[in-house]
């Protein structure tokens, strides 16, 4: 009956795993620090050239400085609990 039960929850399983590493490389992309220090570069350098509004720049400086904070918090707390 095990067996039974491996074969037919297999497809699950691997669903499953899958979603887990989308989950895992999107978490690493949205609050990688040195990605995010690009990213703010990036910004620094489009409202230098008055490509975006100051309020658009502001808006988004704050939205990227909020996931590094949050990257650094989880650090810390990793740190800490070890």
């Amino acid at each position: 009956m095990f067996i039974l039960d491996d074969i037919l929850l297999s497809p699950l399983k691997g669903l499953i795993w899958l979603a887990d590493k989308v989950d895992e490389v999107a978490q690493n992309e949205l609050y990688d620090k040195d990605n995010l220090k690009a990213k703010l570069m990036e910004l620094q350098l489009r409202f230098e050239l008055d490509e975006i509004s100051e309020a658009e720049y502001t808006k988004q400086e704050g939205e990227l400085l909020d996931r590094l904070n949050i990257d650094a918090e989880e650090n810390e707390d990793e740190s800490e609990n070890k």
